[in-house]
């Protein structure tokens, strides 16, 4: 039998106690315990309950929260507490039976009615205490995005980040305190921008593309020349072949072996929400390059990790994909397929007869699909053109059952 509720995480907005409906004033006035910040505190005042602020680790939080079961705990949030807010984080800690929620309107929804846009139509987004590059990954021809941000600096570099990739006539308004007395708006464009802001705030984007723009769309096969490279990185075709194998999905985790450039890794984190990947690479350098394209191109989260395989592999969380596109041997497939987690998928890619010959006979121990996978560019030849081809491509792929 289920315990009844005894922690109520409760949204509130710039009106403060007016804007909650009664009964959910009802609880807040009745806490023994009100777990909140600051500006929290200030929207509830008049409630006589003991005040606790944001544990510093906010890692303590489900500690701090838990040594008060048994009295009346109520935590307070911005808007709706179960979108890009705390109450998801003590949800996956606390079980749902002992929590109710009571939502307010989030600032997605009140930014939506005033930009008047359809919220079923907007990427929403957050940045706030994450990285801000990750919102490059969304930056498309005509998109609209609201993004949570970090503080009064956050719309500058958003700015930055359009006009650097031929977005500069994108359409910026920064929205803050909605809701509440001191509501204010600030628009512009990305290019121009130079607004002086509020720390607490919400940014509307209505992404306007250059004609000459370069496109980088979520699906895989970006351009080779959008990486910084070597040279020895899995080639435009053949990556969006191999990330369609790897079957990108929200919140997955990918190990690729050998990352040289990061070019599969970034494109499967572009390719779904919340997409993870960590990267295996020996040489230092090209770390280096893999984590400035991460950067560039909207994936900061990239964990790279250095070492050779299968050593390198040693301890790090199951994942969901594998690709191996350096190091395979028998050794590397069996720790790599032994750590992938059920209905996981692999994908290697060999260009050598020897590595091919290792596939095939992979293929015949544990089953998948072997393709060859050709390549010809046209290119000058003199005064014509004719087809240059790249270096063939053996690929095998299966899934784990």
């Amino acid at each position: 039998m289920s315990e009844a509720p005894w922690l109520h995480i409760v949204g509130i907005g710039e009106d403060g106690m007016d804007g909650l409906t009664p009964a959910t004033r009802a609880v807040v006035e009745a806490a023994e315990i009100i777990v909140g910040g600051d500006r929290h505190h200030e929207l509830s005042p008049n409630v006589q309950a003991e005040r606790v602020a944001w544990p510093s680790p906010f890692d303590a939080l489900i500690d701090k929260l838990l040594s008060y079961k048994g009295k009346r705990v109520v935590v307070l949030a911005t808007g709706d507490p179960l979108w890009f807010s705390v109450g998801a984080r003590i949800g996956r800690a606390i079980p749902a039976s002992q929590i109710v929620y009571h939502p307010q309107l989030s600032a997605f929804q009140l930014t939506a009615a005033r930009m008047g846009w359809s919220l079923a139509d907007v990427e929403t987004l957050t940045v706030h205490g994450r990285p801000v590059h990750q919102m490059v990954a969304f930056i498309q021809p005509d998109q609209r995005l609201i993004i949570l941000t970090t503080g009064s600096e956050t719309p500058g570099q958003i700015a930055k980040f359009l006009a650097d990739r031929g977005f500069g006539k994108s359409e910026m308004t920064v929205l803050a305190s909605m809701g509440g007395e001191k509501e204010q708006r600030f628009e512009g464009v990305a290019e121009t921008w130079d607004h002086d802001v509020p720390a607490f705030n919400t940014l509307a984007v209505h992404c306007v593309a250059a004609p000459d723009v370069a496109l980088l769309p979520r699906v895989p096969g970006l351009a080779d020349d959008l990486f910084q490279s070597d040279g020895t990185m899995t080639k435009q075709e053949v990556r969006a072949a191999t990330v369609a194998k790897l079957m990108p999905m929200r919140g997955a985790l990918l190990w690729d072996i050998g990352t040289g450039s990061g070019s599969v890794a970034i494109e499967w984190m572009r390719a779904a929400r919340y997409a993870r990947a960590i990267g295996i690479e020996p040489r230092a350098d090209r770390r280096a390059m893999a984590a400035e394209n991460a950067l560039a191109l909207g994936a900061p989260k990239l964990e790279l990790v250095e070492g050779s395989v299968p050593a390198a592999l040693s301890g790090l969380e199951a994942p969901d994909a594998i690709f191996i596109g350096g190091g395979l041997s028998e050794e590397v497939f069996d720790i790599a397929w032994e750590n992938l987690r059920p209905l996981g998928r692999l994908v290697a890619n060999a260009v050598t007869l020897e590595s091919e010959a290792l596939l095939i006979a992979l293929r015949a121990k544990h089953g998948g699909d072997l393709v060859k996978i050709g390549v010809e560019r046209a290119e000058a030849v003199g005064r014509f053109t004719g087809w240059r081809p790249a270096m063939t491509v053996t690929q095998w792929s299966l899934v784990k059952r």
